[in-house]
């Protein structure tokens, strides 16, 4: 069995090399043959070099691209069938690799589910990361540890498969996660600590929130549109009782009739038109 293990990096120079030689001894002493490609998403310091010296791989962006974007490069430079992907800031166990690798004879993806104080941080990353949580099983009907994490390991060609519905940015993890889920996949998810990171964070909250939201409703529409669309047609009959309601203080219930029947006219449109985009995607 063979893998070819995954690190894009941005401005990591301080924590590339001790990452790769831990990827690496992890592998040696499970004896699993293996290759390192980190991949220097337009660093503008010494990662580069550091990840050189370290023996791995290097792969250059000219500009920085975006966290997704560097996976994808890694992806189709890999030969490897098997994909492992892990942080180059140190905060995930390396160590860990070599039993989520023994897992993948019997699934398509495993996942290192994280756990500890360092993954909750603050109170805005715990909502935002239970609100995509909730918002992935709603879509699924599955019920995900980790969402986005960083350490997995995976068959290249299903990510090939999908790599044009598969994000760019930080949302690259969490749309794997649905194209694997949406077409049948097997995933497993294996608890893993979870430590601080070296240097500072690349993550900006809102940013980043904004566009896994937006990725993630570009997901739903190519592989589960019926659920966007039935999620639509519900909030649209939500508003008849606050509608009615305003009618009954201000005019006595005049207009709660056509209210009521215009809102249940507009539900049945959303709904139809998700029939009409199920139909269609699954012909195509």
């Amino acid at each position: 069995m063979s893998v070819a293990v995954l690190i894009p990096a941005f401005n990591e120079e301080h924590a590339v090399h001790e990452t790769v030689t831990r990827v690496r001894n992890a592998l040696l002493t499970a004896a699993i043959e293996h290759e390192i490609v980190v991949i220097d998403d337009g660093s503008t310091d010494g990662t580069a070099t550091e990840a050189a010296r370290s023996g791995a791989t290097v792969l250059k962006h000219p500009v920085n691209g975006g966290y997704g974007r560097a996976l994808k490069t890694g992806l189709r430079h890999a030969s490897a069938q098997l994909i492992a992907i892990t942080d180059a800031d140190g905060s995930y166990p390396s160590e860990e690799l070599p039993r989520l690798i023994a897992e993948m004879d019997r699934f398509d993806m495993v996942v290192g589910a994280r756990q500890g104080l360092h993954y909750r941080g603050s109170r805005a990353k715990w909502f935002g990361r239970r609100a995509l949580e909730r918002m992935v099983q709603f879509v699924t009907g599955v019920r995900v540890p980790d969402v986005n994490s960083g350490l997995r390991v995976f068959r290249r060609q299903i990510a090939l498969d999908n790599i044009n519905q598969i994000g760019n940015g930080f949302s690259f993890t969490t749309t794997l996660t649905l194209a694997m889920l949406l077409e049948g996949h097997f995933v497993h998810y294996v608890p893993v600590s979870y430590g601080p990171r070296v240097g500072s964070s690349k993550v900006r909250i809102r940013r980043d929130i904004l566009r896994t939201m937006q990725i993630l409703v570009m997901a739903v529409l190519a592989y589960n549109p019926i659920k966007l669309f039935l999620l639509l047609t519900y909030l649209s009959l939500l508003v008849v009782v606050p509608t009615m309601a305003l009618d009954f203080v201000a005019a006595g219930g005049a207009h709660a009739g056509v209210i009521l029947v215009v809102d249940l006219m507009g539900a049945l449109v959303i709904f139809g038109l998700g029939l009409m985009t199920d139909v269609l995607r699954r012909q195509l």
